[in-house]
């Protein structure tokens, strides 16, 4: 994999995890401000992300995260642990992206809840195990499909700028606690938006100069991502009310037909394939992390099972697609995103803390590096954002 298709496979997995699902349920909790949301949720992904290029650049290995709580702690349970809530998340993330498919679909047309998902699911798993090339072709093509479909939101919505002036100051929160609880629980939600930059990670074994090319992947498409997400959600709170957003099931469908007048048979076809994209992405990146860690003997040795013609670990993505046909048959689409960003928040944390064990011992490294405090800073907001949803939600 080269640079190009590394940058195509992260802004493929977080565009389609977020966007298209989930604007709705963040202005459901932040109303008009859920712009502050989104750009709140960056910043606490940023600081991990930049923790993630560097230990990638250091251990450019499959099962990332896990080889980097090794390196850092130097506890194989912890490790073992982590690999393990790295594939929960690529799971119920798939799980989430397939509940976000469904509503897609009921713009055109209603199916049973389950047959599609069943179907959907199946498909992801066997299009995994043809192969990382042709897999990562089909999400590098769909995510030049989804980019134009963001794209066409953002023109059809451009009037809509024009009005940011006067509406700013009913768009920018006062210091009413109740209005930042609403952001900070917003960007809990939207934080699953940004999830991905770290699935770039899990490709290491296949990517061409992965000390150099993870790095600026990883930076360059959380950037990308993350201007797309803050003039989406600029449009979108322009455009339509908090209400309607949070009610609606395929938000950006709705603002195309709202805005246009017309059918929103384009932009709903669009959201379908990057929904598809970033659940298929979620699948390859957990069946690599079950097939590092069987590598390093960490789980059963069929884990690791490569098939001769494939060149893919089929039990791995046999597993991985059974268990999220489950998750996504029991659970629903909000609860499954919260349940996401909650782990996810506990592996960044972790890996920002296991970074700064690393630098602290001050092992030798020329590649990419960070300063001392942004894995320091990384690592104490994501602690003290999972202490407050803790309070909060507990």
């Amino acid at each position: 994999m080269s640079l190009p298709l590394l940058i195509f496979y992260g802004i493929g997995t977080i565009l389609g995890a977020g966007i298209y699902v989930l604007i709705g349920k963040v202005a459901g909790e932040a109303g008009s401000f859920a712009p502050f949301s989104f750009v709140f949720a960056s910043l606490l992904a940023g600081f991990s992300a930049f923790s993630y290029a560097e230990l990638a650049a250091r251990f450019p290995r499959s099962a990332g995260e896990a080889i980097y709580i090794e390196e850092g702690f130097g506890i194989q349970k912890l490790s073992l642990v982590v690999g393990l809530m790295i594939v929960l998340v690529g799971i119920v993330s798939t799980a989430t992206l397939a509940h976000g498919f469904i509503g897609y679909l009921n713009v055109f047309i209603s199916f049973s809840q389950p047959v599609v998902i069943t179907v959907l699911i199946i498909s992801l798993g066997l299009i995994c195990a043809w192969g990382i090339g042709p897999s990562v072709m089909i999400a590098s093509i769909m995510t030049v499909v989804e980019i134009i479909g963001l794209l066409i939101i953002i023109y059809i919505g451009r009037h809509s700028f024009a009005l940011l002036p006067e509406q700013l100051p009913a768009l920018t929160p006062s210091f009413d606690v109740s209005i930042w609880a609403g952001i900070v629980m917003g960007s809990f939600i939207a934080f699953y938006a940004f999830l991905g930059f770290e699935d770039i990670v899990n490709v290491a074994e296949e990517t061409i100069n992965p000390r150099l090319n993870i790095p600026l992947a990883i930076i360059i498409s959380l950037v990308i991502t993350t201007i797309f997400y803050v003039l989406i959600s600029v449009v979108t709170i322009l455009l339509l009310s908090a209400d309607e957003l949070s009610a609606s099931d395929a938000p950006l469908s709705l603002l195309y037909e709202k805005t246009t007048g017309q059918s929103p048979v384009v932009i709903t076809l669009i959201s379908l394939v990057s929904v598809i994209n970033g659940a298929l992405i979620q699948v390859i990146m957990a069946s690599r992390v079950l097939y590092g860690m069987s590598r390093k003997q960490w789980l059963p040795e069929n884990l690791g099972a490569v098939n001769a013609i494939t060149h893919t670990p089929v039990i791995a993505i046999a597993v991985v697609t059974i268990t999220v046909l489950v998750f996504s048959l029991l659970l629903p689409l909000l609860s499954l995103a919260k349940i996401t960003s909650f782990i996810t928040l506990i592996i960044f944390m972790l890996i920002n803390f296991a970074l700064i064990n690393i630098k602290y011992s001050k092992r030798a490294h020329r590649g990419f590096t960070v300063p001392f405090w942004v894995p320091l800073t990384g690592g104490v907001s994501t602690l003290l954002f999972i202490l407050y949803l803790i309070v909060t939600l507990f």
